[in-house]
């Protein structure tokens, strides 16, 4: 799955428990009619990932849905959902710096032409 939009805010590495577990957020905001705000976290070795971007930026995110299940010691069972990002892409080297640059003739002419096909319409 994807994400597109404009980089909100990038955080900082964090650093879990004894093993060394690293985690950091970003949230991009979805540029559609109601945009989103949706963190995406990076984790382990993809959390350098984000050190080539700025905020602002326009990206792309490659994400996994990822969901868990975890019983309280009372015995009441939670669900949590996270969005886990892998790849991140910047489209602002996508688009053209040309600005209004209209799409090349889809269509060639024709090579194959004779003689007695060209007929010069007076009208």
């Amino acid at each position: 799955m994807e994400v597109q939009g404009k980089i909100k805010l990038i955080g900082e590495t964090k650093t879990f428990g004894n093993n060394g577990f690293q985690k950091r957020e970003m949230v991009v905001t979805t540029e559609e009619q109601y945009p989103q705000h949706i963190m995406i976290e990076f984790v382990q070795d993809k959390c350098s990932l984000l050190d080539a971007f700025k905020v602002g930026q326009p990206v792309k995110v490659g994400i996994n849905l990822r969901g868990r299940e975890w019983v309280s010691p009372q015995g009441e069972t939670k669900y949590f959902n996270s969005v886990q990002g892998w790849r991140i892409e910047n489209l602002a080297a996508q688009q053209p710096s040309g600005g209004n640059v209209p799409p090349p003739d889809q269509f060639e002419p024709a090579s194959d032409l004779n003689e007695e096909d060209y007929d010069d319409l007076p009208f």
